[in-house]
């Protein structure tokens, strides 16, 4: 054991002092003679264009073959060479110790176990930080052996399955589709656009289409990002909040994708100047699903962004939000009341939305009448009189906030409170006995009346009429089906404000990556949430116009829980990593310009 680990101690020095020394491969080639300086500056010119790892470049110019450069590196670096029946012949309790995503992004193959150290096959041994994320990843000293791409590559697809190109995808798709659009509609303008309309209802088109979609809905997708770049298109899914490359359809498709995705959306697809906006719905599984379309020019073609709204992601309860155990109870409380204000606070694609969807489902009832005014209208609440925006007709939301109150509402929910005006109408609706739900952008709970009185709102108005703010964000939870625990240092407990008397380790968990969560580690999403409950010494520096600083430091003495204390109780939890938490937190410190 403890020669495993002197052995691997000195290999990772010496990556890290020709590191240091900043000689890199193309160097160290070049000073052992193997290539001379013309080659590399060959190699180095299409590197710069292409981005690809040296080796491989080498290789494909003819200047070297795998096998040698693998065994160069093994001779120069005094890391053994695996033997290809090595590969082929794996321990196969070991297979999952490293994400399947981390295996097939690194080029790196764990192939045995003795106690704490694990042996892993790599491409590209000089990678420091690839063998840094194994070792911390895995919770083990990393030994590593060096083995060609092709060796990798081809034991990867023997124990974790072949990927399936869109390529191959295209050509394996038959014109049976299992996705049924609910309506289209096609614009027409000042041309003919029969070349246009019949590239984007060709049958292979149309089921390559409904193949990105269904792919994002069942990966549960909030968004799908169609990126064109000058060789390639990039095709980009938003899970969990965070953008995750999917294979993409070659660049050859590209026009005949966003032209389909224009004939859905009802807009036109003569026009490729100017940014566009559209929706659609398709029934998928017996339920209808909405996107919401952005369609803009840039350099190399036209980007499509479409939101995904799926109604069955939206039937959240209260309960299942992430409201602290304490806070939840008083939360329920106040949202009975007959009248006031209840602002929602935060960044775009916090969840704000869903938190009031779930407020509006539990206080819904026979004898209330409840109305909102959206701009969109992002899922239809039975037994809820929603009505949307509409600008160019004159209908924005301080005209149907005052047509509400003559419609004579229990409970009005604005889509956004977005200046003076609207402020005013909204606070006088709870001023005169109705319940008002809004949100606002700000960073924080205390920031949300700042906001109101930069906006000329007089201090007695907003300290009589607001109930409590809610400020919020969404953090990734732990897949549940790969959860693991490991002992976090003392040392970083504390510095993360986890205190432990003396050396005693704390468990912490994690997601080692699984089928059920794509490798990643995370499913699903949960709030954090800190909420100021207005009392009498609250109102009062309201009134004394204090600054949001002082209204922070006021609720905190009364008992509010900050947000990073609420992502803290989910890490002890065990609900979220504590990276997620740290996440968190270095958003916060950006938003209050602390770093």
């Amino acid at each position: 054991m403890k020669i495993l680990e002197k052995e691997n101690s000195q290999q990772k020095e010496k990556v890290v002092s020709i590191k240091r020394g900043k000689l890199r491969l193309g160097e160290m080639l070049v000073e052992r003679g193997v290539i001379n300086y013309s080659q590399l500056n060959e190699a180095l010119g299409v590197q710069k264009k292409r981005g690809e790892r040296l080796a491989c470049i080498l290789v494909e110019l003819g200047i070297m073959t795998e096998d040698g450069i693998a065994d160069f590196l093994s001779k120069e670096l005094g890391i053994p060479r695996v033997k290809p029946a090595e590969l082929n012949n794996l321990d196969i309790t070991i297979k999952d110790i490293i994400p399947e995503n981390i295996i097939r992004r690194e080029l790196v193959l764990p192939i045995n176990r003795h106690n704490n150290t694990l042996v892993v096959a790599m491409v590209d041994p000089l990678n420091v930080i690839a063998i840094d994320e194994l070792s911390s990843r895995t919770g083990t000293f990393i030994k590593t052996v060096i083995a060609t791409e092709s060796e990798i590559k081809h034991a990867i697809e023997k124990y974790y399955g072949k990927l399936i190109s869109m390529d191959d995808l295209v050509k394996k798709m038959g014109a049976k589709s299992d996705v049924e659009v609910v309506k289209e509609e096609v614009i027409i303008q000042e041309e003919d656009l029969s070349n246009l309309i019949k590239r984007g209802t060709e049958p292979s088109i149309v089921d390559l289409v409904n193949y990105i979609l269904v792919d994002a809905i069942r990966s549960r997708a909030s968004d799908i990002h169609i990126e064109p770049g000058e060789k390639a298109l990039k095709l980009r899914n938003r899970i969990d909040g965070v953008l995750y490359t999917v294979p993409s359809p070659p660049k050859r498709f590209q026009n005949s994708i966003v032209s389909r995705i224009k004939i859905l959306s009802g807009m036109d697809i003569a026009e490729h100047r100017l940014p566009q906006d559209g929706r659609f719905k398709v029934r998928y599984e017996k339920r209808d699903i909405d996107f919401r379309v952005s369609v803009i020019p840039t350099t190399f073609g036209e980007k499509a962004v479409l939101r995904i709204l799926d109604i069955s992601n939206m039937c959240v309860d209260l309960d299942d939000l992430g409201f602290e155990p304490k806070i939840l109870p008083l939360y329920k409380k106040y949202i009975k009341a007959p009248h006031g204000i209840i602002l929602v606070t935060g960044p775009t694609g916090c969840g704000k939305s869903t938190t009031l969807y779930a407020t509006l489902r539990t206080i819904n009832s026979e004898d209330k009448n409840i109305l909102t005014i959206e701009d969109p209208i992002e899922y239809l609440l039975p037994g809820i009189n929603q009505v949307q925006v509409k600008p160019e007709i004159g209908l924005d939301f301080i005209d149907g906030l005052r047509s509400f109150l003559r419609q004579d509402p229990d409970v009005i929910m604005v889509g956004e409170i977005r200046d003076r005006e609207a402020a005013e109408v909204a606070i006088n609706a709870a001023l005169t006995g109705h319940l008002v739900l809004s949100t606002l952008h700000t960073n924080d709970a205390a920031g949300s009346i700042t906001r109101l009185l930069n906006m000329g709102i007089e201090p007695f108005l907003i300290s009589s009429s607001v109930l409590l703010v809610i400020a919020q964000r969404l953090v990734r939870k732990i897949c549940p089906n790969c959860k693991e625990s490991y002992e976090a240092s003392t040392q970083t407990l504390r510095s993360v404000g986890i205190k432990i008397e003396g050396h005693k380790e704390f468990p912490l968990y994690r997601g080692r990556g699984c089928d059920k969560c794509n490798n990643i580690g995370y499913k699903g999403r949960v709030g954090v949430y800190e909420v100021i409950i207005m009392n009498d010494e609250i109102r009062q520096l309201i009134l004394m116009r204090e600054p949001s600083q002082t209204i922070k430091d006021c609720a905190e003495r009364m008992g509010m829980i900050t947000l990073k204390e609420a992502a803290l109780k989910k890490v002890i939890r065990g609900t979220i990593t504590l990276e997620e938490m740290l996440r968190l937190s270095f958003e916060e410190s950006i938003e209050y310009g602390t770093t």
